[in-house]
């Protein structure tokens, strides 16, 4: 239903003829846009998006051309950090949340998660296997916070599914303690709870856990983000992070939230899709 909704409107309506929304990454101040194309796809995630429906598959198309080179995007090269190496990791990533069957984007996921092996090989973050991995990788040092530091959005949303669980369980640890949280999406250690539950703070947060469902040993990981969730359920046994969640990315699905019953039907649907990517016991009525 949501996919019919007024924001799903407006965001199609600012589609482009190649499939973009125009600038990728970074919208520049001078735009007249009012989103990025990776803001646009988030948002129609949110709300319901899949690879099966058209708007999406002309932005597969875009960012398929992207990857390959036939296209480049509009934005501003960035120097601060390797930018041949951190764009096409951009790509690979919306391509996967997209399908999951495109080899070169799956090359990309690989190379990172062959980086991430290596570097957690002795059971602990190694900031020097690290290093070395990059390099025979890349043939360059890691260069710019967002890849010599790996816990960003970008990263982590690449190598789910890619790899061994041991690997797995070390990265996950080592990411819930990070003490700058995961850029892109927090500043805080995972493991910090937001302070309020009705909060804009709780719709970003729940960005981090949807982010690290996506590994097959986060059940146990997030095992204290379940419990905090379903310690939050109302007297109608759903869930409400009140007005102050509306953040325009997540949040709201429905057109308004002028009632009470729709703020509350949107969170639930939210929280229920998290909970059952974490195979956790959902209440009876949380529907």
């Amino acid at each position: 239903m949501y996919k019919d909704g007024k924001w799903a409107r407006a965001i199609l309506a600012q589609q482009q003829d190649d499939g973009s929304w125009g600038y990728f990454h970074t919208l520049r101040t001078s735009s007249r846009a009012t989103m990025t194309t990776e803001q646009a796809l988030r948002r129609l995630l949110a709300l319901g998006f899949t690879e099966k429906d058209a708007p999406m598959q002309k932005a597969l198309a875009y960012l398929e051309s992207c990857l390959s080179g036939e296209r480049a995007i509009p934005d501003r090269r960035e120097h601060s950090h390797s930018w041949e190496i951190f764009v096409p990791m951009m790509f690979a990533v919306w391509i996967r949340f997209l399908t999951p069957d495109h080899e070169p984007a799956n090359v990309i996921a690989r190379q990172w998660a062959s980086i991430l092996k290596q570097t957690f090989s002795a059971g602990a973050y190694d900031s020097d296997a690290y290093t070395t991995a990059y390099l025979e990788t890349f043939g360059i040092r890691p260069r710019g916070g967002r890849l010599v530091d790996f816990v960003t959005f970008y990263q982590l949303a690449l190598v789910a599914g890619e790899l061994d669980a041991k690997t797995e369980n070390c990265l996950l640890d080592y990411v819930s303690h990070h003490k700058s949280g995961i850029y892109y999406l927090c500043t805080k250690p995972v493991l910090t709870l937001p302070t309020a539950f009705s909060s804009r703070e709780t719709s970003f947060y729940l960005a981090v856990l949807e982010l690290l469902s996506r590994y097959r040993h986060s059940r146990e990981q997030l095992s204290f983000a379940v419990r905090w969730l379903q310690d939050h359920r109302n007297e109608n046994g759903r869930w409400d992070i009140g007005p102050a969640g509306k953040d325009g990315v997540y949040f709201p699905l429905s057109d308004d939230w002028r009632t009470r019953a729709r703020r509350e039907e949107d969170c639930t649907v939210r929280i229920t899709r998290l909970l059952t990517q974490l195979n956790a016991d959902l209440p009876k009525h949380s529907s």
